[in-house]
């Protein structure tokens, strides 16, 4: 259960902790995330997964602990200060025009221009192309960037949000329960393209609470359970069967299965 390291992380969260009043919604909760590798954070509804998300995005500040930025102490104003770092999150309620063309949501809010003044213009042949090269480089076959992004299923969508956070410089990239509202064939293409940028070389952060989604391309594993983690592991150190039986609460679920059987007498 070591969070040790030879090299130093993009990102690190020492004892981070978060109070909402008198409530403790995450309390001394540690991790690491380097480049090239996939750090899974897992936990049911509750677990305090989103307010960790939050945190390393920006949007929270923690009440104690601290995060570290390349070795360095670091504290973020605001996603967009995180985003200029190159730490992006990808949400599960992604945002996304669904009529417009995927070419015009991969670049929303950062389009290309030409020409100056009353001639400036959007450079839509120069997107589209980008568009098109970026997806294929992750290996997404989308032969028109033109089609309203609605119409592609679940499973590419997040895929394209995968790519445009690459393409705009992404080092780290968090990615909230992005198979929860999926079917297994387009579950499977998600943890495909995660597993690309891992082979990128982006930092991952894959939020879930399907240990089976999980432990395919997770090299780190991180539990939650109430705000709290109950374990901390490299894929080395536990099987798929023992990161199951965590999930599902151990001992808990032993008793549950003896009641269940006596019931059945």
């Amino acid at each position: 259960m070591s969070e040790t390291t030879t090299r130093t992380p993009i990102v690190e969260a020492r004892n981070i902790g978060k109070r909402y009043g008198a409530v403790n919604a995450l309390a001394g909760v540690s991790t690491v995330i380097e480049a090239g590798r996939v750090t899974c954070v897992l936990g049911d509804n509750g677990a305090g997964k989103s307010t960790l998300i939050k945190i390393l995005a920006g949007a929270h500040t923690p009440s104690e602990g601290e995060l570290l930025l390349d070795g360095e102490p670091v504290i973020f104003s605001s996603p967009r200060a995180a985003l200029a770092t190159g730490i992006a999150t990808v949400y599960q309620d992604l945002a996304v025009v669904p009529l417009m063309p995927v070419w015009r949501n991969f670049f929303l809010g950062s389009e290309i221009t030409t020409g100056r003044g009353p001639l400036k213009r959007l450079d839509v042949r120069r997107m589209r192309s980008i568009t098109y090269t970026e997806l294929a480089n992750m290996g997404i076959d989308l032969r028109d960037v033109d089609q309203p992004i609605g119409t592609l299923s679940g499973g590419e969508r997040q895929c394209v949000a995968i790519a445009r956070a690459a393409y705009f410089g992404a080092h780290v990239l968090i990615l909230d329960e992005p198979t929860a509202a999926l079917g297994v064939k387009q579950s499977g293409v998600v943890l495909k393209y995660i597993a690309r940028s891992r082979d990128r070389g982006l930092g991952v952060v894959f939020i879930t609470h399907n240990p089976h989604h999980a432990y395919p391309v997770g090299d780190r594993f991180l539990l939650l359970n109430r705000g709290a983690s109950i374990g901390a592991f490299e894929q080395s150190e536990i099987t798929l069967t023992e990161l199951t039986r965590l999930m599902a609460g151990g001992a808990e679920l032993d008793s549950l299965a003896h009641e269940l059987a006596r019931g059945a007498d």
